[in-house]
């Protein structure tokens, strides 16, 4: 079964705190979304391979370590464009796909409107990224349809996390990791993770 990482770091649970706050404004939402991002991507990259290299220092030669992996990034839209800049700042050369899906409101069930990814996707370490891992509905879509193109090795990023979403992932794909900045305690009757912090695609955009 693909692993848990909930994270207990100080300053991602600093900024938990301020994301939850329903007086904090888009700006400042947006931001703590990507710096949010960029910390967990920090433990999702831990164990990424590595090859032996020697650099040729100022004054020597010095026997290193490099990453032996082509990267990806790919959000779900709309919602994991906000953790995409986070990522980016530590993995700059790696490329970024986007999957489209929606959730419906009446059936809670995912819907595909856009797929664009790396040509090359089934070389890549990918890591999906979607705030929030409510149902589990739209990520397990999405890490379907990463499969279908080819993706062999997946880890999915998330701000927050409710344990339905967690078990539908490890159930349906047990090869797959799940990074977390929180551990919510369930869903409501509309599907929201409790005691969450909205829904986060309309306070990153400000469409609320």
């Amino acid at each position: 079964m693909g692993k848990l990482f909930i994270s207990e770091h100080p300053l991602i649970q600093h900024k938990i705190a301020m994301l939850r706050n329903r007086d904090t404004g888009s700006k400042e939402f947006r931001e703590l979304v990507e710096e949010v991002a960029m910390l967990l991507s920090y433990e999702a990259t831990r164990e990424l391979p590595l090859v032996n290299v020697k650099v040729q220092t100022p004054i020597t030669t010095a026997d290193c370590k490099m990453i032996d992996t082509k990267l990806a990034i790919v959000p779900i839209l709309r919602a994991g464009i906000g953790m995409t800049e986070g990522l980016l700042a530590l993995m700059p050369t790696a490329k970024v796909g986007h999957i489209g899906l929606y959730r419906d409101p009446e059936t809670l069930q995912p819907v595909e409107y856009y797929c664009k990814l790396p040509s090359d996707i089934e070389e890549r370490t990918v890591f999906l990224t979607d705030p929030m891992l409510a149902t589990g509905g739209t990520a397990e879509a999405a890490i379907r349809f990463l499969k279908d193109k080819g993706a062999k090795k997946i880890t999915l990023l998330c701000v927050l996390s409710a344990p339905e979403g967690v078990k539908k992932i490890q159930n349906v794909h047990p090869d797959v990791d799940i990074y977390t900045a929180a551990y919510d305690n369930s869903l409501n009757d509309h599907g929201y993770i409790v005691p969450g912090l909205g829904d986060a695609g309309d306070r990153i955009f400000g469409t609320k």
